[in-house]
């Protein structure tokens, strides 16, 4: 089994022009304003003008790079990233194993990169219906991307319906951490919280008796 290299690490991330560079410093500077407000006057008190002015763009960029005040929150650069480390992992290597090392290595990323936000959207998504509700809609999108990384590594057909229900079990299975995390305020370690979320997949539930 050889190495690959994790798309998470700086130094290995591909080179991006003039004009993406932008794009992600506009989209950081909205996600950073919004985080500043919803933490000096709450989620609902927080408007998109006032994210604007904040972050200083024009409530119509806002929109052009978030459809809703849920997609500032909930939105990051990692699932991309997570596809590509995905798709460069060894093909010997069980899929679970593939699994727990881009989960691990995102979770490590994004507790690095600002711990607090983390917490925040957790958060969030439990007390802000609107969030929770914008999480399962945006399900869809997150599932199609798995699925195309998973047929790649399994050379099935993307649309299967094995894959269907796979990816959507493991995204939902995902969503239910964070939920769990969050209703506990945040004190667990999410990394072990996810491996018990993937031991249930592979294995099953067990028993109480057992």
């Amino acid at each position: 089994m050889t190495a690959a290299r994790s798309s998470f690490s700086p130094a290995d991330r591909p080179q991006l022009g003039l004009r993406e560079r932008k794009k992600i410093k506009t989209r950081e500077a909205i996600r950073a304003a919004t985080y500043a407000l919803v933490k000096e006057q709450g989620y609902d008190a927080t408007t998109v003008e006032q994210i604007a002015e904040r972050a200083e763009v024009s409530p119509s960029t806002v929109f052009r790079y978030f459809p809703t005040k849920e997609d500032i929150v909930l939105s990051d650069e990692y699932d991309p990233l997570m596809v590509e480390e995905l798709r460069s992992r060894p093909a010997d290597e069980s899929w679970m194993d593939s699994m727990r090392h881009i989960l691990h290595t995102a979770i490590d990323a994004l507790m690095a990169e600002d711990p607090e936000t983390v917490r925040m959207r957790a958060h969030l998504a439990i007390t802000v219906p609107a969030v929770r509700s914008r999480i399962y809609e945006s399900t869809a999108e997150t599932a199609r991307m798995l699925r195309g990384a998973m047929a790649e590594h399994f050379g099935l057909d993307p649309d299967g319906l094995e894959l269907r229900v796979y990816s959507m079990s493991l995204i939902g299975g995902l969503m239910e951490v964070n939920m769990y995390w969050g209703e506990h305020g945040c004190e667990d370690d999410l990394r072990s919280l996810v491996d018990q979320a993937l031991t249930v997949m592979e294995h099953g539930l067990t028993p109480k008796n057992s």
